[in-house]
Parts: structure tokens; C-alpha cells; sequence
């Protein structure tokens, strides 16, 4: 690959991972208080505990489509990643959630943190989501084509409205704590 160009390329010292740390800054310096850190803590340990309580009522129903739960699992945790995205705002403090949600659902049980964390089909998530209008619905034709069930109107419902109702929790738990 040639560039006519190449003001923009920039060579790595002797020691890229120095001048990163170097240039990152400490969360006081961003304008990120520690109550605003320990508030993101909590939003992401919250948000975890009732996808874990979720999880559990739903291994504990009538449901014994373990496919259909792994699926489930997957679509709720994104959409805590997804909802940190949208109404905390600040990356940093998005980052401190969804390090606490994951901790938080690690310390629930392996299988439940690596089976909620699968990132091909988050990948499928983030398209969806990061296409713009109509979200809700892309999510909802996202989760039934990862449940094999691609134009099935009843699994895209399903999907839409697990993802209405997670984010909704993500919103109401940020209000809370920000």
C-alpha cells in the first residue's frame, strides 16, 4: 500500500506503551470525580445482579430450551453494554460499568460470565446497533437470526422487546446512581 501523503502516519518510539500511559491521565485530570467513579461501579454491579437474578429465574422456569436461554443471556448483556453506552455518556465511566458488570457476573459463575461474553454475536449486536434508526427492531431481527429463527416474527418480538426491557433497567439504574 502506497500514500501520496503520509503527513498522517505516525513512527512508534522506543517505547509506544510509555508515552500512552504518559499521555492517558488519571480520572481526576478528565474532570471524573471519584463519587462518579464509585457511582459507575455500582450502576454496572446493580445492572449485573438483575441479569443475574434474570438468568436464574429463567433456568429455574418451564423453559428447557437451553439454546434459547444461552441466546437470551447473550442479548441481555449486550444491551447493559449498549445501555451503559447511551446514558452514562462519559467512556471512561461507561468502561468502570461494564468492568463492574462483568466482575460482578464473574463472581456469579464461570459458565454464566463466558457464555453471556460470546463476541461473535456481540458483533451481530453492535451492526445492529450501530446502524442508526429503528434499533429496537434491528436488535429483534439480530437475536432471531442467533437463535436460528431469522424472519420469525415471534423470536424478532421477543428479541425487541428483552432489549426494550433491559435498557430500560440500564436507564432507571443510571438515573439513580448520575
Amino acid at each position: 500500500m502506497f500514500f501520496e501523503n503520509d503527513s498522517d502516519i505516525k513512527i512508534a518510539g522506543d517505547k509506544p506503551s510509555a508515552d500512552i500511559k504518559k499521555n492517558a491521565g488519571t480520572k481526576e485530570e478528565k474532570g471524573i470525580s471519584k463519587q462518579q467513579t464509585e457511582a459507575a461501579k455500582k450502576i454496572g454491579e446493580k445492572v449485573a445482579q438483575r441479569f443475574i437474578k434474570d438468568d436464574a429465574d429463567q433456568q429455574s422456569g418451564e423453559n428447557t430450551d437451553y439454546a434459547l436461554l444461552l441466546q437470551r443471556r447473550l442479548l441481555l448483556s449486550f444491551s447493559a453494554t449498549a445501555g451503559f453506552e447511551q446514558y452514562i455518556g462519559d467512556d471512561t465511566l461507561v468502561g468502570v460499568a461494564q468492568k463492574s458488570f462483568l466482575d460482578t457476573v464473574r463472581k456469579a459463575g464461570e459458565d454464566i460470565y463466558k457464555t453471556s461474553s460470546d463476541m461473535g454475536a456481540f458483533s451481530f449486536y453492535y451492526l445492529a446497533f450501530r446502524r442508526g434508526s429503528d434499533t429496537e427492531r434491528r436488535m429483534g431481527q439480530t437475536f432471531a437470526m442467533l437463535c436460528s429463527h431469522d424472519g420469525d416474527p415471534i423470536f424478532q418480538e421477543l428479541g425487541e422487546a428483552l432489549y426494550c426491557w433491559f435498557t430500560s433497567i440500564v436507564r432507571k439504574t443510571v438515573n439513580e446512581y448520575l
